[in-house]
């Protein structure tokens, strides 16, 4: 068995919609280190898109799964229900950003957070509109697709979106935008095609994913807070990338002096296991009326003590200073490497969120092409990175927090070779 040989069947078994990004076929993993079936080995700063923020096969997340499935796998905790979801549901409840009474809902993956999100929003408000924002990604189911702001490949050959969605700028300062131009179309859109008392919710990322990684203002966060008070508007944080060390916080949302109501999240709750919840104020958690929310697979035992387990190596290595840290090295080298490299027109992202972004080397507009010729150059050096971005000429770093310093520090190397040979292609 071989790369070559599984790709080759892949093409027969697997529909095309399936997009790879590579065609390297993992084997084994640990911490920050993937070996493929040929034994090639790999440094990985993708985590599975954010996901293994706590490594590739934690020792305490996987004692905590291995001891969990020598009890029950699957019961359903809506016919038989488990400790360990209660305790979870407690946990995120202290530790989600909002002095308020919280409940938690878990299901499995971060499009059926933002679904529910949605739908907690509209039983609570009795209102059927949402807003969200260009370049935000919130799933491929209809809901999240019609939420998303990039259309391919997430909306194309897709059909009608959902009804009652609005998209509205989002201010990125890099591409002429703005928080007071955000703002103003909002206001635009409340007088010409939208009435403000339809609205049952708004909905951002407060670092763009998918989008580019550009963290949202402080000013647009207070001003959308305010402007859910002002019309009894649902706030959702949409922390499905974020969550979990990911910026140098538990939650991005801590950053900011204003909380929102309902926060969706998955990715780094697992560890690797699927897993996502929905946590909000209680009254609009309640809204829905019994076997309303829910499902199968929500809340799996496996998951829930993953779940339990990823918010004690947390806390327990101090994750959240590991990731302010490994970020601040990402950013200082980047930035050296910017002083000969006209192509790299911004660097940014809190915590261990960085993203460097490209452009033609006259930085007229965007460069997709060269961007990918950074992550191809990385891969054949044995570097995992992953693009990101409205245009395609983003390169976001999501090593896993767990990373070790010389393992890292390989990876930097490895990084600074591939741009310089991206520039002499």
């Amino acid at each position: 068995m071989s790369n070559a040989d599984l790709a080759a069947r892949r093409d027969t078994a697997i529909a095309r919609g399936v997009g790879m990004l590579t065609q390297v076929y993992a084997d084994r993993a640990q911490n920050a280190e993937v070996w493929d079936v040929d034994g090639n080995r790999y440094i990985d700063f993708a985590a599975g898109i954010a996901v293994v923020n706590t490594g590739h096969c934690h020792p305490k997340v996987m004692a905590a799964v291995t001891e969990q499935m020598g009890r029950f796998t699957h019961t359903c905790h809506q016919v038989l229900p488990y400790a360990p979801y209660v305790r979870l549901a407690e946990r995120l409840n202290d530790k989600v950003p909002g002095n308020f009474d919280k409940k938690t809902i878990f299901v499995t993956t971060g499009a059926e957070a933002v679904e529910n999100a949605v739908k907690i929003a509209r039983a609570a408000t009795g209102r059927p509109a949402v807003i969200a924002f260009g370049g935000g990604f919130h799933g491929r189911t209809f809901m999240g697709m019609s939420l998303t702001g990039k259309v391919a490949p997430y909306k194309t050959g897709f059909g009608a979106m959902m009804p009652d969605v609005y998209h509205v700028p989002f201010p990125v300062e890099l591409h002429g935008g703005s928080v007071d131009a955000s703002l103003a179309a909002i206001d635009k859109l409340f007088k010409a095609d939208l009435d403000p008392a339809r609205v049952a919710a708004i909905i951002l990322e407060p670092v763009q994913g998918e989008g580019g990684f550009y963290p949202a203002p402080a000013g647009l966060m207070r001003a959308i807070r305010k402007l859910c008070d002002t019309h009894g508007i649902v706030m959702i944080a949409d922390e499905v990338q974020t969550g979990f060390a990911r910026t140098g916080r538990l939650f991005a949302m801590e950053a900011y002096d204003v909380a929102a109501d309902i926060t969706t999240m998955a990715k780094g709750l697992g560890g690797g296991l699927p897993i996502s919840a929905v946590t909000g104020r209680a009254d609009l958690m309640d809204a829905a009326a019994p076997g309303g929310l829910g499902g199968t697979y929500g809340g799996n035992p496996l998951g829930v003590a993953a779940g339990n387990a990823v918010l004690d190596v947390i806390e327990e290595e101090d994750l959240c200073a590991r990731a302010n840290e490994l970020g601040a090295r990402l950013r200082q080298r980047l930035e050296a490497i910017r002083e000969t490299t006209p192509q790299i027109v911004d660097v940014r992202g809190p915590g261990m969120m960085v993203a460097a972004e490209f452009n033609s080397a006259d930085g007229s507009a965007p460069d997709a092409d060269f961007t990918n010729r950074v992550r191809t150059e990385a891969l054949s050096r044995g570097l995992i990175l992953l693009t990101c971005g409205v245009y395609g000429n983003v390169i976001r770093f999501l090593a896993p927090l767990t990373v070790q310093d010389e393992v890292f520090a390989e990876a930097l190397d490895i990084l600074d070779a591939a741009i310089t040979a991206a520039k002499g292609a």
